[in-house]
Formats: C-alpha cells, sequence, structure tokens
C-alpha cells in the first residue's frame, strides 16, 4: 500500500535516494572540504601513516555491503587511541568538517557513506582487548575488535560471547547498529549484552555512559546512556570501547535440519517450540528458493521445502529432552528429513552454510548484486507476510530468496539485481518499500537488526510517527548541534 502516494512523486523519491552520494571519480583536486592546515593537524595527531587521501583507499571507506552508491570521504584518518580520536574530533569539529565512523565495513543500510564529505575515521588499529573477568563474566573491546577475534581470545577460558550476525563485524560496530542474528533467540542483541561504552563526541568530549570501569551485571543509576548510543548508528558519538557480557561455553550443542510441507507450519513448529519452553538456541527459516540455492552452492541435498535450521545448547542430559520435545512438536506439524548433527564438524558446515546463504542467493545470478532487506512481526503475523513477499516476487519478476530468524520473528530478502538494470532496481526499491510497509501494518519494524542508515529514514517516521522523531532529532541537537556525526543517517535534514 502507497498511502496516497502517485507514481510520479514514487520517482522523484527514487531519483533522490540514487542522487544521495557524490560521483566518487571526483579527482582529489576538487575536493577541497579539507584544507592543508587541517591535515596537517591530524597528522601531528596520528601521523604521517595515520591518515590517507588515496582514491581507493577513501572508495573503501565510503561503502558498505548495501547496494547504496560509494560515497568516499575526502580524507581517511586511522587513530590508535581514544585520546587521538578525540583530538581529531575536536579538529573536525572546530572546522565543521563531517565525521564518519568506519568499522569493518559490514553493514547494510549504506551506513558508512560520506554523504557530505567529510572525514572517515577508520578505527581497525584500535584492536585491544583491554579488560577480561572471567569471574564475572564480561569483556571490555576497542572498535578494531571483531566478534570471531574475540571468542578466539576467549577459546580456552570457558567462555564465548554468542551475538553473531554472520559477518565477522567490529564488536562496536555491532553496538552502533544494535545487531543480533542467529542466536539472539537465546541470548538477546546487541542490546542485551552491551554494559558499558566510552563515548567520544562531536566536540571530542570523552564519556563513559554507565560510569569509568563501571561493570555491574544491572543498574537503576539514571538515564539508561549505554542504550541511547547502541543502535545510534554514529550519528550521537564515536564508541571507541565496549563491555561486553560473556557467557558460559555450553557443555553440549546439538544442532538440526528438517522439512516442512508450507511455510505456515514450520513457523507453527517454532513457536510450539517456545510455547513449550524449550530454551533453543538457533531456530533459522529458509524458504524454497533460498534452500534450493543453498543446496547448490554448499553441495548440499536438502529437500527444497521450507526448512528450519535449530540448534540446541545445554548438558547431555537437558539436550536429550529439548530435542526430544522439538522432534515430537516438528512432527506434529509434518515435519520430515529430521537430520541431527552431534559433532563440532558437522554443525559447523551446516552453519557455515546457513551463513553463506548471502553468496548462495548471489550465485543464483551471476554477475549481479545481493541486496538484503529486513524485517521484524510478532510470530503470529509471520506466516502472512512471508507468503504475501513471495507472491509480491513473483508478481514483481524478481530473485529474492528468503531466510530469517523466525524465533524472534525477523526475516531477511536476499535479493539479487542487475546493478545495471535501471528498471530491476526500480522495482526492487518499490518491493522493498512495500515489504516495509506491510510489516509496519502487521504492527512489526522495518528493520530488525540491520539499522536505519539511508534507505528507511522515511520508513522510521511512519513507524514512530513525527513526535518520536522530534524527540530523537532534540536528542541529536542536543549532543552533535553542528550535526556534524555521520549526517543523513537515521535522521533526514530538518527541512525535509
Amino acid at each position: 500500500m502507497w498511502l496516497g502516494w502517485s507514481t510520479g512523486r514514487r520517482l522523484l523519491a527514487f531519483r533522490r535516494r540514487l542522487q544521495l552520494c557524490r560521483n566518487v571519480s571526483l579527482p582529489n583536486s576538487a575536493r577541497g572540504a579539507v584544507e592543508d592546515g587541517v591535515l596537517s593537524k591530524f597528522r601531528s595527531i596520528c601521523g604521517e601513516d595515520g591518515i590517507s587521501l588515496g582514491e581507493a583507499v577513501r572508495e573503501q571507506h565510503g561503502k558498505d555491503e548495501s547496494v547504496h552508491r560509494c560515497c568516499p570521504p575526502d580524507v581517511v584518518v586511522f587513530p590508535r587511541c581514544v585520546e587521538e580520536v578525540s583530538a581529531l574530533a575536536r579538529v573536525c569539529h572546530k572546522h565543521n568538517l563531517p565525521i564518519i565512523p568506519f568499522g569493518t565495513g559490514t553493514g547494510l543500510e549504506g551506513g558508512v557513506g560520506a554523504v557530505q564529505g567529510g572525514v572517515c575515521f577508520s578505527l581497525r588499529n584500535m584492536d585491544q582487548i583491554l579488560d577480561l573477568h572471567p569471574e564475572d563474566f564480561d569483556v571490555t573491546v576497542e572498535p578494531g575488535v571483531t566478534r570471531k577475534s574475540l571468542n578466539a581470545y576467549l577459546r580456552d577460558t570457558g567462555l564465548w560471547f554468542p551475538v553473531d550476525p554472520g559477518a565477522d563485524a567490529s564488536l562496536c560496530g555491532m553496538a552502533a547498529t544494535s545487531a543480533s542474528g542467529t542466536n539472539a533467540v537465546r541470548y538477546g542483541t546487541m542490546r542485551e549484552n552491551v554494559m558499558n561504552l566510552e563515548v567520544v563526541l562531536a566536540d571530542g568530549t570523552i564519556i563513559h555512559t554507565a560510569g569509568k570501569g563501571r561493570r555491574p551485571r544491572k543498574t537503576s543509576a539514571g538515564y539508561n546512556l549505554t542504550n541511547l548510543f547502541v543502535g545510534s548508528e554514529g550519528t550521537l558519538g564515536i564508541i571507541t570501547k565496549a563491555t561486553l557480557r560473556l557467557y558460559g561455553i555450553p557443555e553440549a550443542m546439538v544442532s538440526a535440519v528438517c522439512s516442512f510441507p508450507s511455510v505456515q507450519t514450520a513457523v507453527d513448529s517454532t513457536v510450539q517450540i517456545l510455547q513449550a519452553g524449550v530454551p533453543i538456541a538457533r531456530i533459522e527459516f529458509l524458504d524454497d528458493v533460498m534452500i534450493d540455492a543453498c543446496n547448490r552452492f554448499s553441495s548440499l541435498s536438502y529437500a527444497v521445502t521450507p526448512t528450519l535450521f535449530l540448534e540446541f545448547h545445554g548438558s547431555e542430559r537437558s539436550l536429550e529432552e529439548q530435542v526430544n520435545t522439538a522432534e515430537e512438536i516438528t512432527q506434529s506439524n509434518g515435519g520430515s528429513d529430521f537430520q541431527w548433527a552431534r559433532d563440532a564438524e558437522t554443525r559447523s558446515r551446516l552453519w557455515k552454510a546457513r551463513h553463506d546463504a548471502w553468496y548462495a542467493a548471489q550465485a543464483l545470478r551471476p554477475g549481479c548484486k545481493a541486496y538484503s532487506t529486513d524485517v521484524c512481526v510478532p510470530l503470529s503475523r509471520l506466516p502472512q507476510i512471508i507468503m504475501e513477499t513471495k507472491e509480491d516476487l513473483i508478481e514483481s519478476r524478481l530473485t529474492g530468496p528468503i531466510a530469517g530468524h523466525v524465533g524472534d520473528g525477523n526475516f531477511h530478502c536476499l535479493m539479487v539485481v542487475d546493478p545495471s538494470d535501471p528498471d530491476e532496481l526500480h522495482r526492487v526499491h518499490l518491493f522493498t518499500e512495500r515489504l516495509a510497509r506491510r510489516a509496519l501494518a502487521m504492527d512489526g519494524t522495518c528493520t530488525g537488526e540491520h539499522g536505519v542508515g539511508l534507505g528507511k529514514r522515511a520508513l522510521l517516521r511512519e513507524e514512530l510517527g513525527p513526535q518520536a522523531i522530534q524527540v530523537m532529532q532534540g536528542l541529536k541537537d542536543a549532543l552533535d548541534p553542528k550535526q556534524l556525526l555521520n549526517p543523513e543517517k537515521i535522521l533526514q535534514h530538518k527541512e525535509q
């Protein structure tokens, strides 16, 4: 439903969205936003090697994994500590230069594009794991630490960090986008697993959202500043440290794959497993198109029908009960071809196939680009929205396998699109708008875990309403009155 929008207005909005990012081919001589005097100050702060004007480096830092065009910054700086981040921010603030934080560039909504030029703060050199307290189940990391490197570091401690968005994203970047992933149904998202943040504000001020060095398991002291910055996508501050919750590695893990005759029966099984109190760790849905793509890409032989991937964590005794209960529920809903995996190698191969869904989808149309959009709805509405989405894909003549974290009502449509075909790009844009509004009409959200970035700002306004957006803008104005931090992300210009 288009809420009364005319075709002309939709085309205008689409063109404006495509024109948002500046042309990447501008020569360095045309990019005069950062003066030589400012560059000298940057060099004095982080050294000659800590600054780059190279076109390739700038383009690398002006794009993520989304379909949004590359928007390179004017300059990339590589700070090595929070003091350098603070000093660089003070220079940018004084000279009114936009600041764009950059982690690993694995985002999916154009969140790192330098739409107004400016300075990209690449945080890869800040890669230390600073404080590990295994007896307290927490750790503090710098922004260059990725989830895989943290778990490799923790391997011999009996602990792990379970939030898994698929990509090997930086942990502070995951906090900035409020990432989640396959384990969220049991362990929660980043929002539930960040205890404290060190943040550099637009003017260089350094704050600690729960107090410097504080790491209590819970608190009722004042406003929840930590969660204000979780999900802020770099628009309120630069996250330079994160204190995270850790969990004990389960004694045993069991994974399973089960095929179903329909989307409805697969989702019914999910709901009933959760209602039965089974503490399932992961429960993932792949539609028939997606499972076929995974079969082809990962040399698997699963039935080409709606499929659930499940994983159970616990003791050997508790796993037996969990598995029996889940198997009874799935069989009562027509589930078949139940395949179990206990050994680590088989489980890793199974979940690698799930995590490779992005590449499997892209392989359906060689030479095309994958674009993932996501929505989240109440569990009871999941079958309806998936079926309507599949019908919409067919009518729109689009390739879009579906995969989802059905345990929390979140699913992804992995669009495979020819970026050189304007008509197809337009149909994808219209489809994603309809999908998001379909989710909103079912009391859901336009983004379950990818964030807003550039692509979903208008949808965010529809979701929250103008009053809530005004409150968000007021927070932005208070913390970043010059509007320098990752401009044009999440919130649109005030005059729009």
